[in-house]
């Protein structure tokens, strides 16, 4: 009887079955669209071996015939045969992928399946559906990878690019046919000139034109790029994630920075005229130098420069009535926490700094998943409730470190929420997925679907070896010790697995263990004992705080 397998589940091949004669089958379809099935042969660093051991419909077999390309039958879409005793040392994985001929992504393909026969009896399957995808263009659906045996992953990995893109992720380069060189014309032979009703002249016999050479063997002309669909339906992460800062607001007490204004005339006075001077009144003389102007009738005089004004006076220019020292701007209290009073944008989800998040369950219907003890304030009629994660959910979170105890909010009202001054960046998803650390997370859609997904590779210590995956329509909050930089990722790109807080779900990740006796660096190392590498089509991000959890 066949075994099922889900995604990231592995076994040995010798617990499979004992022959090493294996059919690989592969099931995908979808409406409208092309599938291109491929096998490459990969060597110890993920990357191919040789360009003869990328297996696909223009080169059907290796040079000793051990991976070879079977086309349908049986029900299967595209099929292989694998000798695995007669791989070369050099190839160490052997990786089963299908990408989409033209335009499309694997979210319309419906159930599919990669499927191991030995001796005419299916031993293993792994099903999947157009559901586990998104936009991604291709697929990693299997492998066979040799660990001190041969062993079988079922991976389900999708891949943004087509089958050029995959090729050149593998290392691949893509040969593009040249046009043969036009072969040079055959000098004439000696003739007189040719007459009106000439008799049979004498000339040599032509010289026959030279063949034609035949078209050499190669990969077939590259086809046009398809246009690069975006990963995303909608921007999900911009640099940096948290919101325009407002100008930092004057000290309490004291009045912002006001540009000077010219002094305007009181209340029937005319303008440029000397207050106390009646109309038609020669100005006054002009004191020497030194020494203050004086004062107009009724007036007391101002007191000389550098000394206070007499007591119970206040000082020239001073607006009668305000008492000294309030904003110029209004006075009392309510002028001073203007501020900082409540943004509302209209929006379910609107920060209201960089450390506090506001949402409004008026709005959407759904309700909240939020962390425990991230409440800070609420308005109108608001349920908290205890969100469970029943008993295969807390088996789960212990075994991998991801759990979180939830709280559901629903309601009629506003709850703000807020985790130990940490930078909040709300994160809209409209049918993606991102995986991110469930320490990095403060609230979500109770709308979004999320599971716990396992990073390829050794163990790594503190349970990181498994995060959350956030996929549907909604918004993810995540939270963030510093402002975050968004990176590209690369085929050399790196993190800190204590400092990455989420990536992309399309991205391949693989741990990479630097684990001595002692544990401080040596050169060429980083001090780091677990890093990630991740890989991915063009496209694909992760986010990185500056601080270590």
């Amino acid at each position: 009887m066949a075994r099922e397998f889900q995604r990231g589940h592995k076994a040995k091949l010798s617990d499979l079955t004992p022959g090493t004669d294996l059919y690989v089958g592969v099931q995908i379809a979808a409406p409208g669209l092309t599938f291109d099935i491929s096998c490459f042969g990969l060597d110890a660093n993920e990357q191919l071996s040789d360009d003869r051991y990328f297996i696909f419909f223009n080169q059907p077999k290796s040079p000793e015939e051990s991976i070879q390309l079977l086309g349908a039958q049986s029900g299967d879409t595209e099929s292989f045969r694998v000798t695995l005793d007669r791989i070369p040392a050099a190839v160490q994985k052997l990786s089963f992928t299908a990408t989409i001929d033209g335009p499309g992504q694997m979210s319309q393909v419906g159930p599919g399946y990669i499927r191991i026969v030995a001796g005419g009896e299916e031993v293993v399957r792994y099903a999947f559906t157009g559901s586990e995808f998104t936009t991604e263009r291709a697929v990693m659906l299997g492998d066979f990878y040799l660990k001190d045996v041969w062993r079988f992953a079922a991976v389900g990995q999708g891949f943004d690019g087509g089958l050029e893109a995959l090729l050149k992720n593998f290392g691949g380069e893509v040969a593009e046919e040249e046009e043969a060189p036009a072969a040079p014309q055959a000098a004439p032979g000696f003739a007189p000139p040719a007459q009106a009703t000439a008799p049979p002249a004498f000339a040599a016999p032509p010289v026959p034109q030279a063949p034609q050479p035949a078209p050499s063997f190669g990969a077939p002309p590259a086809p046009a790029p398809a246009p690069q669909q975006p990963m995303h339906a909608a921007p999900t992460i911009a640099a940096p994630l948290t919101p325009q800062a407002p100008p930092a607001p004057a000290p309490y007490g004291q009045p912002g920075h006001q540009p000077p204004q010219p002094p305007q005339p009181q209340f029937g006075q005319v303008p440029g005229q000397i207050p106390g001077q009646h109309p038609g009144q020669p100005a006054p003389p002009t004191p020497p130098y030194g020494q203050p102007a004086p004062a107009p009738y009724g007036q007391p005089a101002p007191a000389p420069y550098g000394q206070p004004a007499p007591f119970g006076q206040q000082p020239p220019g001073a607006p009668q009535g305000v008492p000294q020292g309030l904003p110029a701007a209004g006075a009392g209290l309510h002028a001073a926490l203007q501020l900082y009073k409540e943004t509302a944008t209209g929006q379910r989800w609107t920060p209201q700094n960089k450390q506090l998040m506001r949402v409004d369950l008026t709005m959407g219907g759904a309700g909240v998943l939020a962390r425990q003890g991230s409440m800070v304030m609420y308005q109108g009629k608001v349920d908290f409730g205890y969100k469970g994660a029943g008993f295969v959910g807390r088996v789960v979170g212990n075994a991998t470190g991801q759990e979180m105890q939830l709280m559901r909010c629903t309601g009629r009202g506003q709850v703000f929420l807020a985790e130990e001054g940490s930078y909040l960046h709300p994160i809209e998803l409209q049918g993606d997925a991102i995986c991110v650390s469930a320490e990095s997370v403060l609230a979500f859609d109770e709308s979004l679907q999320y599971e716990v997904r396992r990073v390829e590779g050794h163990g790594i210590p503190g349970g990181a070896l498994f995060t959350m995956q956030f996929q549907g329509t909604g918004t993810v909050v995540i939270k963030t010790h510093g402002t975050p930089v968004v990176l590209p990722v690369t085929p050399t790109t790196f993190a800190d697995c204590n400092a990455v807080v989420a990536w992309s779900a399309a991205s391949q990740v693989i741990v990479s263990s630097q684990v001595r006796l002692r544990r401080n660096a040596y050169p060429g190392h980083s001090g780091e004992t677990v890093n990630l590498q991740f890989r991915g089509a063009p496209g694909n991000f992760i986010v990185v705080q500056p601080y270590e959890v």
